[in-house]
């Protein structure tokens, strides 16, 4: 457990996390196989990219929670409450993900593109808003610069790379997921740097 004051936080947001990320393979399933079943399987490829992006989107968010909590030293009553909301929008992501994966090349297809790009840009916000609050007031002394500049240098692009990928939706609803797939990718070298200039826990 964390000695720092937020281990609490951190192991509610942990469970909220895992159930998130694990709810997302319920959508993988041939509901009646007509022939085929190499065929049906083929066609849930808008299944597999659905569940792909937000299960690395997922795990990337939870890497980057990680990594600011880490730099905190005790969490107030106001990021208790924006922690929540943040983990509300974390929590609804299997919903747009079963949309995206049903609808995806259909004639509904920008309808479940936009609500998912649409959930996924309120958590970019919320969580620019989880790191830039206690940012001013909630560090640890100890905080690393290089930790906290690294931080800063991976949300500033996430509120306006989602602007785009939901921008995208309403010319290609395939390639705005494509995009928020690539957009996790991006995220993996920083998450990595994150990680890497954590400050160590004293003895």
């Amino acid at each position: 457990m964390n000695d720092s004051g937020t281990g609490r936080l951190e192991t509610f947001s942990d469970g909220v996390f895992a159930i998130a990320a694990t709810l997302l393979v319920l959508e993988l399933s041939v509901r009646q196989a007509h022939g085929d079943l190499g065929s049906e399987l083929l066609h849930l490829w808008p299944a597999y990219l659905a569940y792909a992006t937000s299960f690395l989107t997922i795990g990337i968010i939870w890497v980057n929670h990680h990594a600011i909590f880490a730099l905190i030293a005790r969490p107030d009553r106001t990021l208790l409450f924006v922690n929540t909301l943040f983990l509300l929008v974390v929590a609804f992501i299997p919903f747009p993900t079963r949309l995206v994966a049903h609808y995806l090349t259909g004639p509904d297809e920008r309808a479940a593109v936009l609500a998912y790009d649409c959930t996924l840009l309120l958590m970019a916000i919320l969580y620019n808003v989880l790191w830039r609050y206690p940012r001013a007031r909630l560090l640890r002394p100890d905080a690393p610069p290089a930790a906290v500049a690294t931080i800063d240098r991976s949300f500033a692009p996430g509120i306006p790379i989602y602007l785009i990928v939901l921008g995208v939706a309403f010319a290609s609803p395939t390639a705005s997921v494509a995009l928020t797939l690539a957009a996790a990718v991006f995220y993996v070298p920083s998450s990595w740097l994150m990680r890497r200039r954590e400050p160590r826990a004293a003895a």
